[in-house]
């Protein structure tokens, strides 16, 4: 360990950060990097090269990783829209929501334009041009590419030129459509619309000789936007309708619309779906997540989406945490409070657990502050304590800013977390004052402390935006309680001085 380490591993020790150790935990969102001309904002491929994984999104750019959870973007110029990214004989190419095909002796680029994709077939025949595009390359090297045709036409496959991946082998094959039996494929944040649909996104992985080709439906726009698959025994069909659909849907809480994204072999060996994450506002502000793929004794696979602290793909262990800080805002006789609040963006906005509100400050708040107390009890009730041990917060604007600001610098935000137990002694259990990484999202581990209190405060922000937070969340577990206000004979049926967690 040189002497930066050495610094950097005792500030952590003193703040209570695990800055030197290896990722426990991930959480979704995740906090990605932003960059230079590059977000990660859906439409999510990741692949893995020598050890090493590199993801690409809508929104230009790409990030680096050894691990799954640390990300470092590197400036990638013409990535398109919905980027894929596959090697094919020692070259890397590039395809998407463009009609030509791109190669780079480099997952970084530079790309070179190789052109559009060469067919003789009419749009009848599923071609409409390079949208959503996956290029898979099966074990006996054949590439294969797949698209959707958009609308409810559903995703097409086809064989492709080994020696010029630009030129189709054949006429394509018509995989499968629109099926309004499937109801969570329907159009509609209630999935209402019956004869209406948008298929897309298609990934492909082979395990045990059975390829599973997923999908999204019911479009970008909606909550209701989820995952769904296909299984085959051949790259190209006849494909079924796996039995356990959809793959991913949540509509609920902080993570929904959870669709479009591409599985990777992690570096312990198991599978793990990445997926775009729809926010409620701005309509169409998207995030990415990860979740671990299980598949049963019978081959089907499943995901389950989350939103609270899961193990890091390369821990031996994590601690389980459930938020601590969701509604207690407004609850009845919280001691929870605010520096300042913008008019129409309340405070309690920040822990509805809701990607559609969020809170603002006034705008000569020059330090915002939230406070929350963890056990908004009435004086009837005992007093719940909680061993705090992380917190996510989501940056954001209101919709009108970032119409007028696109061209706006980096998201860099400062802030600071404290507990306290009577709300008037303050510990810092995290710093992030000195930060210098720009992200929307932030997840942050801290050792854990038990306390009554919990205060955010934003010391720095983008000085050409207004500051907004969509969710501020305290993850922790129960950790015994304080008497209540007013004695009563039990609690519970347990006695008064009984520790309960």
């Amino acid at each position: 360990m040189n002497l930066k380490q050495l610094f950097l591993c005792t500030a952590a020790m003193v703040s209570g950060l695990a800055l030197c150790a290896q990722p426990q935990r991930y959480c979704n969102p995740l906090p990605m990097p932003i960059g230079n001309g590059g977000n990660a904002s859906g439409d999510v491929t990741v692949i893995e090269e020598n050890g090493k994984y590199y993801m690409y999104c809508t929104g230009g750019g790409a990030w680096v990783s050894e691990d799954l959870v640390e990300w470092n973007f590197h400036e990638v110029k013409g990535i398109p829209v919905a980027p894929d990214v596959v090697k094919y004989n020692g070259k890397f190419y590039l395809s998407g929501n463009s009609d030509n095909l791109y190669v780079s002796d480099n997952p970084l680029g530079p790309f070179e334009d190789l052109g559009p994709f060469k067919n003789t077939y009419s749009i009848e025949d599923g071609w409409n041009g390079g949208f959503d595009t996956k290029i898979y390359i099966d074990d006996d090297n054949t590439p294969y590419l797949f698209w959707p045709g958009r609308g409810i036409s559903g995703i097409y496959g086809v064989r492709l030129d080994p020696n010029d991946l630009t030129r189709f082998l054949e006429k394509p094959t018509h995989l499968f459509g629109f099926n309004p039996m499937h109801a969570w494929e329907r159009y509609g944040e209630k999935n209402e619309y019956p004869g209406v649909a948008w298929i897309e996104g298609p990934w492909i992985i082979k395990r045990n000789g059975i390829y599973y080709l997923e999908y999204s439906a019911s479009g970008t726009q909606w909550k209701t936007y989820a995952e769904g698959y296909y299984t085959a025994t051949s790259p190209l069909g006849p494909y079924s309708y796996a039995p356990n659909n959809p793959l991913l849907r949540k509509v609920e809480g902080l993570v929904t619309g959870t669709a479009h994204g591409s599985i990777v072999k992690g570096p312990d060996g198991e599978y793990y779906q990445f997926y775009t994450i729809v926010l409620s506002n701005p309509p169409g502000g998207r995030r990415i997540g990860m979740d671990k793929v299980s598949f049963d004794e019978d081959g089907l696979m499943s995901v389950e989406v989350t939103d609270n602290p899961q193990k890091a793909p390369l821990a031996k262990e994590a601690k389980a945490s459930i938020p601590v800080t969701i509604n207690k805002m407004r609850a009845m006789n919280a001691l929870s409070k605010v520096s300042s609040e913008k008019e129409g963006y309340p405070a309690a906005y920040a822990v509805d657990d809701y990607s559609g509100t969020l809170w603002m400050p006034k705008e000569d708040d020059r330090q915002p502050s939230l406070t929350i107390e963890l056990s908004p009890a009435t004086r009837f009730d005992v007093v719940q304590l909680f061993e705090v041990d992380a917190l996510r917060i989501l940056f954001g604007n209101d919709r009108g800013w970032l119409r007028r600001n696109r061209g706006a610098g980096l998201p860099v935000y400062k802030y600071c977390l404290e507990v306290s137990m009577d709300g008037e002694k303050w510990t810092t259990v995290l710093d992030r004052r000195d930060n210098a990484i720009a992200r929307d999202t932030v997840f942050d581990e801290f050792s854990p402390t038990v306390c009554r209190f919990v205060r955010l405060t934003i010391t720095d922000w983008p000085k050409d935006s207004p500051l907004g937070i969509i969710d501020f969340t305290v993850f922790g577990t129960a950790a015994g309680h304080l008497p209540a206000a007013v004695a009563t004979p039990t609690y519970f049926n347990l006695p008064l001085d009984k520790k309960v967690d």
